[in-house]
């Protein structure tokens, strides 16, 4: 299948309607297809063929949206990249995917522009802002020269419709291939499991870079009937003034997020009794955070979890049923998981062990990495590398990861990537990164520092120097400085003695 019949089946279902709001501007889904049609053809006449990569680079915003449709309908291979991220993973995914177009944003143009120049795959790159540079192209431009009857092009369940970096410990993002049958199995374990009713109004707002919002564009069309209100950044009086305006009934938030919300001094300003369902994923959300939203908003927050590798939405606790806070909840209906031991056996309840998922939904593998693939993949589980138990109501929970993973405001950080940057100092002999509690994020950072014979530096001074190079959000918050870092026989750190300090 091509995950793009979805759309056009969506229409045929119920007709034509309001599916995406972005500074209200009402699009509905017949002209959704007809822009990502005429970008399609487009698209395959500046040579984009099936299977090759097109990087979507942008904040929400509907051109993405159009595009992830334009893109699949030629066969060819969507990457979204956060905007956010440097300039150095950036440059790397360009040169890893081969990508030939880049879409994007005028103002995003710079940073396209210099990281493009160690990419020579890339031949074109589009814009969606009038008045583009003279070497980029416009993309209203593009949809306008489009053809209208642009056939779809056959593809394969296997065939790979999204490639998505993200961080894992490893210094530089890895490439997740998920086929156009993983995207559709998800939207459908989804739709089964929760049982969303026709014609909900959800407020977009976390990322359509990531892989939650991805899997999301099959939840909309397979439930149908409704509409999309897209935000492009988190502002409390945007967000409460769209569920307002619209009667929204349904966000998909990470625990920093609600938070805030807590912090928000007057929500009796808004009339948000429309909202149904307010969903929490990407890091734990804490039980004073689910008590307190519940005590000053008077809604439950519904915690869920998933992995970009097993298709973003792998487990949910009931919409209307039993919460039990601090729970990811129960597997999606037809996806596989277990606990198991360090040989792979499977453990009963309440005993921790390593959670393993299979199933439809499951990633291809990663992109031109076959010994990391090889390590996730075995025997058609996926071992996620998160250790946790199932109670004997069949809830599953995570205690912890068996990576140094760190996880701010739902954001993966690889603690590698802030280690080489801070070895990179001249004062600094050797770096190590872990996550610490945050009141607000979740995570944040602490780096452990030794620093050369004779030399001195300030925490300030090497935060600035991290913030320089991999903006402040990824940057350390605090800097401790040792004499040496305290490591194994065979040469390892040993973070875990870290976290003791």
């Amino acid at each position: 299948m091509n995950i793009s019949e979805l759309c056009t089946r969506e229409i045929e279902q119920f007709g034509e309607h309001v599916m995406m709001i972005y500074e209200d501007q009402e699009l509905t889904n017949v002209e959704i297809c007809r822009q990502a049609r005429r970008l399609g053809s487009a698209l395959k006449g500046l040579g984009v063929g099936k299977g090759d990569r097109v990087i979507i680079q942008m904040p929400n915003r509907t051109e993405a949206i159009i595009c992830f449709w334009a893109v699949w309908g030629i066969g060819a291979v969507i990457v979204p990249i956060n905007f956010m991220v440097g300039e150095r993973e950036t440059e790397h995914i360009y040169r890893d995917t081969d990508a030939k177009v880049i879409i994007s944003t005028n103002k995003l143009f710079p940073v396209v522009e210099n990281c493009r120049r160690n990419a020579p795959a890339i031949q074109h790159i589009i814009l969606t802002d009038p008045e583009p540079p003279a070497s980029a192209l416009f993309f209203q431009d593009l949809v306008a020269s489009g053809a209208d009857t642009m056939d779809m092009e056959p593809t394969e369940d296997d065939d790979i419709a999204a490639l998505i970096y993200t961080s894992g410990t490893t210094s530089l993002p890895k490439g997740v291939m998920l086929s156009h049958y993983a995207l559709y199995a998800n939207a459908k374990m989804q739709q089964d499991t929760t049982q969303y009713p026709p014609g909900l109004t959800a407020v977009g707002l976390l990322p359509l870079c990531h892989s939650y919002g991805v899997a999301s564009l099959g939840v909309t069309t397979l439930v149908g009937g409704g509409r999309a209100v897209l935000l492009d950044t988190f502002d409390l009086e945007k967000i409460f003034g769209a569920i307002e305006k619209y009667r929204a009934n349904s966000l998909a938030a990470v625990p920093t997020m609600y938070k805030y919300m807590l912090m928000y001094p007057h929500p009796e300003k808004f009339d948000l009794s429309s909202m149904k369902y307010w969903i929490s994923g990407s890091s734990p959300l804490s039980l004073a955070t689910w008590e307190g939203f519940k005590e000053k908003f008077g809604f439950e927050i519904i915690e869920g979890w998933g992995m970009t590798e097993a298709g973003a939405n792998n487990a949910v606790n009931p919409l209307d049923g039993v919460k039990k806070v601090g729970s990811i909840g129960k597997p999606m209906k037809g996806l596989g998981m277990k606990i198991v031991d360090m040989k792979g056996n499977e453990l009963p309840d309440n005993r921790e062990g390593e959670i393993i998922v299979s199933g439809p939904t499951l990633m291809k593998g990663y992109w031109n990495q076959p010994e990391a693939t090889a390590e996730a993949l075995r025997d058609g589980w996926l071992y996620t590398g998160d250790i946790g138990y199932r109670d004997e109501d069949g809830y599953y929970f995570i205690t912890e990861r068996k990576k140094d993973l760190i996880i701010k405001g739902g954001e993966n950080i690889a603690p590698r990537q802030v280690e080489e940057v801070l070895a990179g100092h001249p004062k600094v002999s050797e770096a190590a990164v872990i996550g610490i509690k945050d009141e607000i994020y979740g995570e944040d950072i602490k780096a452990f520092v030794v620093l050369k014979p004779g030399e001195t530096a300030t925490a300030e001074e090497l935060i600035a120097h991290c913030v320089e190079r991999l903006k402040r959000f990824k940057s350390p918050k605090e800097v401790a400085f040792i004499n040496a870092l305290p490591k194994s026989l065979d040469s390892k750190v040993l973070k875990r003695d870290l976290r003791k300090l």
